[in-house]
């Protein structure tokens, strides 16, 4: 049956008929310019950076030397100051190798706050400035030692901590950083989708970091349990600024690199309205992010839709009777592969038996629950 939408907040999320096939090619036809070019969505503040390791030169430059919250980027700096100086033999022992593999592949925080304890918390910020010649890392406010979350972090710093590490680091340190930021996995230790951003935008080869920090609700990911919110070490959020970095809105952050050889180094840093939903802000910093110019970087191929309800299973095939594969942050973006006829799902008073392929999620969720007046999308392929 023809189906509408179920709220007509659902509206606001629809964006079929672009393909990400040719929305791929565009961004790459621009000129590489200083100037910016990113696509910036309504009430998010942003900065951007893309330098292109290849000609030496940015290929994007937005606000690049603004101050945000680094939320679990920071763990970069707490990686490279543990390897410091640890000589070119030096392989990580297994207890440190158990922290530091998931502090990088999946956020750990309880990893990072280790580290920071037993490292001398904001004197790691102090050292890892001087070493890389940082221009706008700072150590958390006075306030809030604890709260390694809170070190300030710039787009263009990002980029000088990447290019540390993939052309001046010990070939140990780097292939252990970078190694385990290319086995970034989905889901984050504390249940939230990290693959947002960079990991979102680009086909592989790409190595991220990802961070976010706010009162965002419970992730999902890979479960039907929850974690804190919180990516700040502590307690939720300061209500007040500290100086010129915005302690309060909802952070969301994603770094790396693309493209073979690590060609393209991407800092992406995003803050977004007191109250926005994680899925919200994870569907506008991935058009952010597909918005810039990285040129010849591979596009994963598909459609993007917007989705509505909460904790949407991803079922690994077109019905409901095998177990999900993960949730869906509530109302997210997602790239719709091809659709086929499935298992029929009903919300009273509606019913759909067409489902949508994920390929980024390797599984299907019912049409039902994506933003579009029909039960079959008009402009997807059938499977």
């Amino acid at each position: 049956m023809r189906r509408r939408l179920l709220a007509a907040a659902a509206a606001l999320l629809l964006v079929g008929g672009v393909a990400g096939s040719a929305a791929a090619d565009a961004p790459a036809a621009r000129p590489s310019k200083a100037a910016a070019s990113v696509q910036v969505p309504d009430g998010v503040t942003a900065s951007a950076a893309v330098f292109d390791r290849q000609t030496g030169t940015f290929t994007e430059q937005l606000n690049t030397s603004a101050r945000f919250r680094s939320a679990s980027v920071v763990k970069l700096l707490l990686a490279l100051d543990f390897l410091w100086n640890r000589g070119p033999d030096y392989t990580v022992p297994a207890a440190d190798r158990a922290l530091l593999e998931p502090m990088l592949r999946s956020s750990n925080d309880d990893a990072a706050s280790h580290y920071w304890e037993v490292n001398g918390g904001s004197a790691i910020i102090t050292r890892m400035v001087g070493r890389l010649g940082l221009s706008d890392t700072t150590p958390p406010p006075a306030d809030y030692e604890g709260y390694w979350g809170y070190t300030s972090l710039s787009a263009r710093d990002t980029v000088k901590i990447y290019r540390y590490l993939l052309d001046s680091a010990p070939g140990p340190v780097r292939d252990f950083v970078m190694g385990n930021l290319r086995q970034s996995t989905r889901c984050a230790s504390d249940h939230f989708d990290q693959h947002f951003g960079v990991a979102g935008a680009f086909e592989k080869p790409w190595a991220v970091k990802q961070g976010w920090s706010g009162s965002y609700e419970e992730g999902t990911c890979g479960s039907t349990g929850a974690a804190s919110a919180s990516r700040s070490a502590g307690p939720a959020p300061a209500p007040a600024a500290a100086a010129d970095v915005d302690l309060t809105r909802p952070a969301l952050h994603s770094t790396g690199t693309v493209g073979a050889g690590d060609r393209f180094v991407v800092a992406v840093f995003t803050l977004h309205p007191v109250g926005t939903s994680y899925g919200k802000a994870y569907t506008d910093i991935g058009r952010l992010t597909r918005s810039l110019n990285v040129p010849g970087a591979a596009r994963p191929a598909g459609w993007w839709y917007g989705t509505w309800s909460n904790h949407v299973n991803v079922r690994p095939d077109a019905s409901t009777g095998k177990a999900p594969i993960t949730q869906l942050p509530a109302g997210v973006e997602v790239l719709v592969g091809c659709q086929a006829r499935g298992q029929k799902v009903e919300v009273p008073p509606y019913s759909n038996d067409w489902w949508a392929y994920l390929p980024q999620y390797g599984g299907w969720i019912s049409n039902i629950y994506i933003s579009s007046p029909d039960n079959r999308l008009p402009d997807v392929k059938d499977c």
